[in-house]
């Protein structure tokens, strides 16, 4: 009977000691936000990953050099993904249930968002896909962890539609035209294309469609057609060495870089720098901002990072497109978890399913973007239960042969055409994965 008090008296005492030591560990844990990071730094796409992913990491560092998100430190664990789709889904996996659950993911892939948008809902995580992912997940009402803030494809084909339509002297004066699309053979090159379609059937415009295999270096059958065609507009959809690649065998062929325009990831510094002048009068599509380099945010984050040596990446990149991609991705994730926080408690960890809450309650207005640091660099962002997109706002630039300048005003897609295409997309995505539609009730929940 002694030795059994004994026994069990030693082993209170260890698991005493244990508590102890773990305590601690597990305290450190609670008190910070945990922001996943899926990246890729290598491969045939790093030359565009790279600056998105400094951008994303240094702007996480910048909040904790200014105090957390109200006291909040964040904590973050990259994982390379190479944009394959099985390595991105192997990284959520991985990082889910990381320090007490991951925040937020950012896939940075249209094809790794489509592998998650059946996981996230079970494990309660939500998707920011800003910019890129599956165009019908704005209607929140069917994918509600589904975040596609500040614009999707079809946003961003519709304006160049737009936009190649006022060169011409009108929308209706596209009819006859042809509209080549270059795109990359993947989910996220194949996007654009109901938009597409349905335009040329109400504006009489012939669409070409001219898929390019990854990664995108051999090209020369596609521009072959160009040349013989001769289409009037080519839109590019491209990603990584595909983009230069592109704009390289226009200057091979003699197509017009000014009847050139590249979606917003084939319209950054990557893209033309190796082109150089011969690059120049190619026009890409800004989602809201563009290359970025006297805003407030970029000063700050050479203040409080770089000039304390902490920074990402090499300094002269700060401020470029992608890198400010990368900036803007990671404030919507923040300003969701401050937004979340408003709600369930200042100054806590908030779990995934309170972030989701703060990214449908978005109301980024002028005033706060501006106290944020994007002043002149984004318009304001609102979302809500049917709408998780929250802004459509574009803007047109153009390389001058040494750098990106705007060359267009602010622009919006159509939401006369939009909006039918989301609901009757995300209503046949429902009936095919047996999903119900959110009620009003719900959204109030």
């Amino acid at each position: 009977m002694k030795l059994k008090s004994i026994i069990m008296a030693a082993a209170f005492t260890a698991a005493a000691v244990g508590s102890l030591i773990t305590a601690p560990a597990a305290f450190a844990q609670a008190k910070e936000q945990f922001f996943p990071v899926l990246v890729y730094r290598t491969g045939a796409y790093a030359p565009n990953g790279v600056p998105w992913a400094d951008g994303y990491v240094d702007y996480l560092k910048y909040v904790n050099a200014t105090g957390g998100i109200n006291g909040v430190k964040i904590s973050w664990e990259e994982c390379e993904t190479g944009y394959a789709t099985d390595k991105g889904v192997e990284c959520y996996e991985r990082l889910k249930g990381k320090q007490g659950g991951a925040t937020v993911f950012q896939p940075l892939s249209t094809g790794i968002t489509f592998a998650l948008t059946e996981k996230a809902p079970v494990d309660k995580i939500p998707l920011i896909t800003a910019g890129y992912g599956r165009s019908e997940s704005a209607d929140g009402m069917v994918f509600k962890w589904n975040f596609p803030l500040i614009g999707t494809y079809w946003v961003a084909a519709d304006i160049l539609v737009q936009y190649a339509g006022q060169k011409e002297g009108g929308l209706d004066k596209l009819k006859g035209k042809t509209i080549a699309l270059v795109y990359h053979d993947s989910p996220y090159g194949k996007e654009p294309i109901p938009l597409l379609e349905e335009r040329s059937k109400q504006l009489g415009f012939k669409l070409m469609l001219l898929p390019v295999t990854h990664p995108g270096v051999e090209q020369k059958a596609t521009w072959l057609q160009i040349r013989q065609a001769r289409p009037d507009f080519v839109f590019l959809w491209g990603w990584g060495v595909m983009n230069s690649t592109a704009i390289k065998e226009a200057v091979a062929t003699g197509y017009p870089r000014e009847k050139m325009y590249g979606v917003w990831w084939a319209a950054a510094e990557p893209d033309v720098r190796d082109v150089g002048a011969s690059a120049k009068g190619y026009n890409g599509l800004a989602m809201q901002h563009g290359a970025e380099p006297n805003a407030k945010i970029t000063k700050e984050i050479l203040e409080k990072v770089y000039a304390k040596g902490d920074g990402s990446g090499p300094k002269d990149q700060v401020g470029q497109v992608l890198y400010m991609r990368g900036v803007i991705s990671a404030m919507l994730g923040v300003e969701g978890v401050k937004r979340a926080q408003e709600r369930f408690g200042k100054g806590k960890v908030m779990t995934g399913e309170q972030v989701r809450w703060g990214l449908e309650n978005l109301a980024l207005d002028q005033k706060k973007l501006d106290a944020l640091g994007f002043a002149g660099v984004m318009r304001p962002v609102s979302t809500s239960c049917q709408d998780h997109m929250g802004s459509a706002w574009a803007r047109i630039q153009t390389w001058d042969g040494s750098k990106w300048v705007f060359t267009s005003d602010w622009m919006q897609a159509d939401d006369t055409i939009i909006k039918p295409m989301v609901k009757a997309a995300a209503a046949k995505y429902a009936t095919e994965k047996k999903i119900t539609p959110r009620t009003a009730a719900d959204c109030q929940a």
